[in-house]
């Protein structure tokens, strides 16, 4: 399902219009992403939680010529389904 096909299930769901339902998808996106920038987790209860984890930095090796490289240290978003999802998935 990619991002219109979701706009498309939520204004049939929810009796919004397709504007709408985009505005709200976007909204969501848009503040998921803000705490995530901020440091903060986000946790929907029986959908899952997104968290952040900053990975250090390491050295490497590229693969064409060999040469050593250093691999900064980056944060990553990490997402665990919850219980629900799992169990709805697995049905």
């Amino acid at each position: 399902m990619n991002k219109s096909e979701l706009i498309d299930e939520v204004a049939k769901d929810s009796g919004l219009t397709k504007a709408d339902s985009e505005k709200a998808l976007n909204s969501f996106v848009s503040a998921v992403e803000n705490a995530l920038r901020d440091g903060e987790d986000v946790a929907l209860v029986g959908f899952g939680s997104f968290t952040v984890k900053k990975t250090a930095g390491r050295s490497g090796r590229n693969f064409r010529t060999g040469a050593a490289i250093t691999i900064p240290p980056r944060m990553s978003v990490r997402f665990k389904p919850g219980k629900s999802l799992k169990d709805s998935v697995n049905k």
